[in-house]
This record gives structure tokens, C-alpha cells and sequence, in this order.
């Protein structure tokens, strides 16, 4: 007779390496069902959302960070981080009670992997001393901005064939030629 064979978890702490997350298509070769949930689970995560949560919200939705935006509770591959920025590819992580940290970190590692600079802030410091938590990510933002000016840079200096000195409107065509002034009209 053979043995049945069942499923079994592993302790998150036993994997050491971050699960691979690749980007592409609409959920980073995440199927639309299991994204589907994912955005569910999130909207729910929205509407139940801690007090550190909704203070920090709160606060995001106040100040004036130019082009950049956090969303609360947003997808990022196949994890919901607390607050999202997509242009600065950067997320926010409230460290709460009742949290694994062998999984964050594994989270953390998997969304690192594919450029997503992830911080963590615990939720009593938020509702304890807001201006501290904030100018800290503040220099986050400013850190994270650093470096994808830098990247910027490198890879101009590694692409020179590129003409980067013309401005945009120099390297499209005119939609229509000019008319001579003399010429009749149609």
C-alpha cells in the first residue's frame, strides 16, 4: 500500500531566501484570480484600517508631496504593503502587534528583489510622535530620490548612442509643414 501524501507548510522561518517576484504583465505573473483577492483583501484592509493607520493616511492626504503619492493598503506584486509609492518605488510597512516578522521579512526581501525599497515604522511610533515619523520618511523619500537620480545618471553614462541633450519636442516631427505666406488658399 502507498503512502498518502498531504500538504504541508513550512515554518517561514526555515525558507531563507525571499520567493522570486517577477514584473510583468497586470500582476507580475500572478494569476487575475489571485490578484482579484489580493485587491479585495486590500479594499477590506482599507475599510477596518488601525488608528496608526488612518493617522498616517491622514496626514499623507494633507501634505503636498509634489507627483508622489502613498496609497493606503496598496498591491505590490503578490503583497499588500501598508502605504505604496509607485514613482519612487517605495513602501511604507506598519510593524503592528500580532505580525510574524519572519514573513515581513521574506516579503520585504521578495519586493526589495525587484526594486522596492520598503521601511518600517512601528505603529505606536506613529501615533506617539507623528513629526518624527514623518521627517523620517521624509529623508527616506529624499534618500530614495538620490538614487534614482543616480541610476538615472549611470545608465546615461552607459547608453551615450542616446541623444538625451535635445528636448522632446526637438525629436518629434512637425504634425504638419509650414504653408508659404503667399501661397492660395484651398
Amino acid at each position: 500500500m502507498t503512502d498518502k501524501k498531504t500538504l504541508k507548510l513550512r515554518v517561514p522561518s526555515e525558507q531563507a531566501e525571499a520567493p522570486a517576484i517577477r514584473k510583468k504583465g497586470r500582476g507580475w505573473e500572478i494569476s487575475d484570480k489571485r490578484l482579484d483577492v489580493l485587491h479585495d483583501q486590500a479594499r477590506e484592509m482599507r475599510r477596518h484600517s488601525s488608528p496608526a493607520h488612518k493617522a498616517l493616511a491622514a496626514r499623507f492626504a494633507k501634505a503636498d508631496l509634489g507627483r508622489h503619492k502613498f496609497t493606503r493598503h496598496a498591491v505590490i506584486g503578490s503583497a499588500i504593503v501598508d502605504f505604496g509609492c509607485p514613482t519612487l518605488g517605495m513602501a511604507i510597512s506598519l510593524d503592528e502587534e500580532g505580525v510574524d516578522p519572519a514573513i515581513a521579512t521574506r516579503r520585504d526581501k521578495s519586493l526589495e528583489s525587484v526594486g522596492i525599497r520598503v521601511m518600517r515604522i512601528k505603529a505606536a511610533d506613529v501615533l506617539a510622535d507623528m513629526d518624527a515619523v514623518l521627517a523620517r520618511i521624509t529623508a527616506g523619500m529624499r534618500m530614495r530620490i538620490g538614487d534614482k537620480r543616480h541610476a538615472a545618471h549611470a545608465h546615461k553614462a552607459a547608453n551615450p548612442r542616446q541623444d538625451y541633450s535635445r528636448p522632446k519636442s526637438e525629436t518629434r516631427p512637425q504634425s504638419r509643414p509650414e504653408r508659404p505666406k503667399n501661397a492660395p488658399d484651398r
